[in-house]
């Protein structure tokens, strides 16, 4: 990227769907109260699967009332094209519609062509329910499955837009319809880190003049019923705990595992110049990003390099040193190993820091996310360094020496800094990370 073509990026405009909130100021005010997400899990018997937690977003049921201020026809084609949404198509559709109103912009404000959408997402699995009918439509007699009667029986039960609420390029699509938004667009399937790649992505496309304003964001969900299978059977989950607020408890000697949850977030970026002649309440500037996987030739995952390479790739491309960082938004996964491997990273990349660098993550109050975990966390460090003050890890009681960090603690008041280093990864060795500050100077 030429120094003669780089333009600043501002993030203007901050929408989320949340099992803490249903705004930026909401989830602040729970991270900032210690309010967690988790409950108990109360759709699955006990006897079916062994985690009794999760953290649902229950303050969104995917009606259109949900989605933001919209004009006539929006909502319209919103009301129609629920009916090809999953729910994480609806919650990531919903948060960048909020954050297209938080940041107050009109569809004259830029021309069709430069303005666009980046959004990522899980891979996406159909409930169970969808295809059941399908299903039992080629079972024999005796109730066994008959694959050869699928053809001719079971495909004819199956909705001819089945595929629609299922696919990871969606969420973009209806954002891009809805939002006459026919700039660059891309789809990022990812996993957790998700988020920070599209936003990244989209900060690359506007510094470089390709777009003026973008839409960028994920969604995700770990309480799927399916999904729930493959994590139990892949990761530590959390078990032992009774209290289910206390189940997630990043980088404590105690902790014993992930909470499922779902949610989803977008932030609207612009380019700067043209934000601030429009007159934009400006919350941050994306100034730097980085992205890594590390996996060994046996195919295991080196979660440590991967989040170190990306850290020290941000400095790099931001010019920030780690001194200028006012506090790290941790990934914070709760599982034995992934804490421990970030809390090396982190600590190898900034060993010159005079000072321990602050250490907050979110998913003590709501688990993880999924894809949509890298946004949500990011709108709280936004916020949080609005308000001045960052917010506690929540459960963090007892440090573990093998996470030599500066952990936020409960009671503690620690200033928020004027930027955040955001870190997310996934257990495959893919890590991603963004710089956001206040107020830069470049």
């Amino acid at each position: 990227m030429s120094t003669e073509s780089y333009c600043r990026v501002a993030v203007t405009g901050l929408g989320l769907v949340s099992p803490v909130g249903q705004t930026a100021d909401e989830l602040l005010a729970a991270l900032l109260a210690g309010r967690s997400g988790v409950v108990s899990l109360a759709e699955i018997p006990p006897e079916v699967f062994p985690s009794r937690f999760e953290a649902v977003a229950s303050g969104f049921i995917g009606d259109i009332s949900e989605f933001g201020t919209l004009d006539k026809e929006q909502k319209k084609s919103i009301r129609k094209g629920l009916k090809l949404m999953c729910r994480e198509i609806q919650m990531g559709v919903a948060s960048a519609q909020r954050a297209l109103n938080d940041a107050a912009l009109s569809r004259d404000d830029y021309q069709v062509d430069r303005r666009g959408v980046v959004f990522g997402s899980d891979y996406m699995i159909s409930n169970p329910q969808e295809l059941s009918e399908a299903f039992d439509a080629c079972r024999t007699e005796e109730g066994v499955f008959d694959y050869d009667q699928w053809g001719q029986l079971g495909l004819s039960k199956v909705a001819p837009l089945w595929l629609l609420k299922y696919l990871p390029n969606m969420p973009a699509s209806h954002i891009a319809i809805y939002n006459d938004l026919r700039g660059p667009s891309n789809s990022i399937t990812h996993r957790e880190a998700s988020s920070n790649l599209s936003i990244a992505e989209a900060f690359c496309a506007i510094a470089r003049g390709s777009a003026d304003m973008l839409v960028a964001g994920a969604t995700g969900t770990r309480i799927h019923p399916a999904r729930r299978v493959h994590i139990v059977t892949q990761e530590q989950v959390a078990l032992e705990h009774k209290e289910p607020s206390s189940a997630s408890r990043p980088f404590d000697l105690h902790r014993c595992g992930l909470v499922l949850g779902e949610g989803a977030g977008s932030v609207v970026l612009e380019n700067r110049a043209m934000a601030e002649q429009r007159g934009a309440r400006i919350y941050g500037e994306i100034v730097g990003y980085g992205s890594s996987t590390v996996v060994d030739r046996n195919g295991a995952s080196h979660c440590d390099q991967a989040v170190a390479n990306a850290v020290r790739m941000a400095f790099r491309n931001s010019g920030t040193k780690a001194d200028q960082i006012g506090h790290v938004h941790a990934h914070g996964l709760s599982t034995r190993r992934s804490d421990q491997e970030e809390a090396v990273a982190i600590q190898s990349t900034f060993v010159e820091r005079e000072e321990p660098v602050p250490v907050v993550a979110a998913k003590s109050h709501f688990g993880n996310l999924g894809a949509g975990s890298g946004a949500v966390e990011l709108i709280a460090s936004i916020k949080a360094m609005q308000h001045g003050e960052l917010f506690p890890i929540l459960n963090y009681e007892t440090p573990d020496t093998e996470c030599p960090l500066a952990v936020v603690r409960p009671g503690q008041q620690v200033a928020a800094g004027e930027s955040v280093l955001n870190i997310n990864f996934t257990p495959q060795g893919q890590a991603s990370v963004l710089i956001v500050k206040r107020e830069a100077e470049l």
